[in-house]
């Protein structure tokens, strides 16, 4: 019965979210700042984050919170939490090329077990349902269980990010035979593998655990696989400073490459 509640809290927060993103992103101009770590954030990340924060807070006061935006969560250790990227792929938004998202997760004993990850450029809406399958509601209300694709490695299917790709990447993703590759920005390049719509998703670049978690549970709830790129053992939450290292979601049919 939680997870029903909490699922629908997420989902309903995630849309509501998406609502105040895409008025911020209608504008003719918005406010664009640079962080500490170099990293843009725009008043659209500002305004889903306290939203998201408050909705949660509201309604699962017990539940640990973990958000990009509130720097002193970071310091947060449990062995259940929120964790909340407002709007990921910032860059994408601040470019009006559309691949941003809304991503909040829950995260027990290092597993992201329940999530959710809103598209709202797209209007594309994956979430894991109380029993931890995945699905794809369309904006009328049309619910499609999703199930990652029985992958071909003769002939996979490969997306990359659109805007951290590098030589190191492509040289790893020549290990493979691809039939075809797209790049994505955001957290939906997880959505795209538990789509069917691709095969594997490489990341050899930096990431923290609020630009995974949701996509991350999404794909689980897929059925597939989220796993480290050093020795292939799965991704897990809760590390010291929310960081990741690097990663590659995947269809579990594909014969994975060593680095």
């Amino acid at each position: 019965m939680e997870n029903k509640r909490i699922v629908e809290v997420m989902r309903a927060l995630s849309l509501e979210a998406g609502d105040k993103i895409m008025e911020i992103y209608r504008r003719d101009d918005f406010e664009v700042r640079t962080k500490d770590d170099d990293s843009p954030v725009t008043e659209a990340d500002e305004a889903a984050d306290a939203l998201i924060s408050a909705g949660l807070r509201a309604a699962f006061p017990d539940i640990a919170l973990v958000t990009e935006e509130q720097s002193d969560s970071h310091s947060v250790s449990a062995d259940r939490f929120f964790i909340v990227d407002p709007l990921d792929g910032t860059k994408e938004f601040v470019h009006r090329r559309g691949d941003f998202t809304v991503n909040i997760a829950l995260v027990e004993n290092g597993t992201p077990v329940l999530g959710v990850v809103f598209a709202p450029a797209k209007n594309r809406l994956f979430y894991t349902d109380a029993t931890g399958q995945t699905v794809e509601e369309s904006r009328d209300g049309m619910i499609k269980p999703l199930h990652v694709s029985e992958a071909n490695n003769d002939a996979l299917i490969v997306v990359a990010s659109k805007s951290h790709r590098d030589a190191a990447t492509d040289t790893y993703i020549n290990k493979y035979k691809v039939a075809d590759s797209a790049a994505a920005g955001s957290s939906l390049k997880f959505c795209l593998v538990a789509a069917g719509e691709a095969d594997l998703y490489p990341r050899l670049g930096r990431t923290m655990e609020w630009d995974t978690a949701a996509g991350h549970a999404v794909l689980l709830g897929a059925g597939g696989q989220v796993v480290r790129f050093d020795d292939h053992t799965p991704l897990t939450y809760g590390k010291p400073i929310y960081e990741n290292p690097f990663f590659i979601a995947l269809s579990p049919g594909v014969e994975l490459k060593g680095a």
